[in-house]
């Protein structure tokens, strides 16, 4: 007869052989359920990507049409990404209220909205309408970030959230290869008559609001699964917040560090690809057109770059290849610094094959245990890329003198990044 004790026992051994091999089960990348909306979210990267390297392609392009110098074209930049400081918490606040669909609808509408408007820009040859443009479809992109990186951690095992958010990332880059390969053959292909130039601006970005459109269109017939989002612990991804983190958010170090982090590597990002067209024409002697085209092969590097990250991540901590990458983006920017032709140019291509996994990498250390506070934090670090606003006027003002000179100051990003990825990045 067995005892009541060995009843017990047995299932407690039971239990904990169960446990041990559930651990021992290597987290899946996401669950069946969940895939027709990873597909449709990681579409969303790509949209980005592709209006975020237009901005790129325009800044060369209004310097050429509407006459501004260097400097006065990264105002660019500082519309498209002063818009993120603008919208990304407001952003924050709509989905945790509204949800991840209703987000994602909301930054395509903005996106769209911003795309129609380089209509009546156009049609006036204004530089401060174009830059409004720029800021109400750049609102959208800042929402759709908000949105996308916590929906796709949250469309699986929080252990393989990395993998995931660096795999959508890695469609954002192929976005990145898009819009500069567009923007070449659209926009630097002619010359430098304003009429042409600018009616092909407004046929470009007709089109591409017409497409996020009938993306917005398409989201809103998919049935989105519940989810519970892995950073939330038992909370409801969509807002039903069960447990509350033991500290204040920003009592969270990792997190603000990842904020500071994310500012600068944007900063970083900003102004080495603002200014890629001008050192291709100015270093280089590259026509327009070509240095357009060689940006193309600059984002296939950071397409690279992710693919390799992401399966590097298998084997490596996440934290140590960032701090890995960020040393050898520095070695870079001391070699394009240079100005020593085909050299310094092939080691700015290279920047970018280290700048690949920076983004996604500094976000999901950023946004780990944060429980209920998941969405508040992504929308901060979103934020966090005001960098981007404000580097490109600095690094512009050098640049007006030397291209190659402004490419020591992102040194002073990369380092941040290195010791972010070092220490900072630790929960406490």
């Amino acid at each position: 007869m067995i005892s009541p004790d060995s009843l017990e026992q047995e299932a407690l051994q039971t239990a904990k052989n169960s446990a041990k091999l559930s651990a021992s089960i290597p987290p899946k990348f996401t669950e069946k359920k969940y895939i027709v909306t990873l597909i449709f979210v990681t579409s969303l990267f790509m949209c980005w990507g592709i209006a975020l390297t237009m901005g790129d392609v325009l800044n060369k392009h209004f310097q050429n049409v509407l006459g501004l110098s260097i400097s006065q074209s990264g105002l660019v930049q500082f519309s498209i990404f002063g818009a993120y400081a603008l919208m990304a918490v407001p952003a924050g606040w709509f989905i945790k209220k509204m949800g991840y669909k209703n987000g994602v609808l909301l930054g395509l509408t903005l996106y769209a909205l911003g795309a129609f408007l380089f209509v009546p820009a156009a049609n006036a040859a204004s530089f401060p309408i174009f830059r409004i443009a720029l800021f109400v479809l750049a609102c959208g992109m800042a929402t759709l970030e908000t949105v996308a990186h916590p929906f796709t951690a949250a469309l699986g095992d929080q252990r393989t959230s990395d993998q995931r958010i660096n795999f959508a990332q890695s469609f954002n880059a192929i976005g990145a290869v898009v819009g500069p390969t567009m923007g070449s053959y659209f926009l630097l292909n002619a010359g430098h008559e304003a009429g042409d130039e600018l009616l092909s601006v407004k046929t470009l970005y007709l089109y591409i609001g017409a497409v996020i459109a009938l993306i917005a269109i398409a989201f809103a017939m998919v049935k989105v699964p519940p989810l519970t989002d892995p950073h939330d612990g038992n909370g409801d991804a969509d807002g039903n917040d069960v447990i509350t983190a033991p500290k204040k958010l920003f009592q969270q170090k990792h997190f603000v560090w990842a904020v500071v982090a994310q500012f600068f590597n944007v900063a970083a990002q900003a102004g080495t690809w603002a200014f890629f067209i001008n050192y291709g024409h100015k270093v280089m002697h590259f026509s327009d057109k070509k240095a357009g085209y060689f940006m193309s092969l600059f984002m296939v590097m950071m397409l690279a770059g992710r693919f390799v990250g992401t399966a590097l991540m298998r084997f490596i901590a996440p934290n140590k290849l960032l701090a890995a990458f960020a040393l050898g983006n520095i070695l870079m920017c001391i070699l394009v610094a240079q100005g020593w032709g085909w050299t310094s140019f092939i080691a700015l291509l290279m920047i970018n094959f280290f700048f690949s996994i920076m983004y996604p990498t500094i976000f999901s250390l950023g946004i780990k245990d944060l429980g209920p506070q998941t969405q508040q934090a992504s929308s901060f670090i979103v934020m966090g890329m005001f960098g981007g606003a404000v580097f490109p006027l600095i690094m512009g003002r050098l640049a007006d003198t030397n291209i190659a000179t402004a490419y020591y100051l992102p040194i002073v990003c990369y380092v941040v990044i290195f010791f972010f990825g070092y220490k900072l990045y630790k929960l406490r």
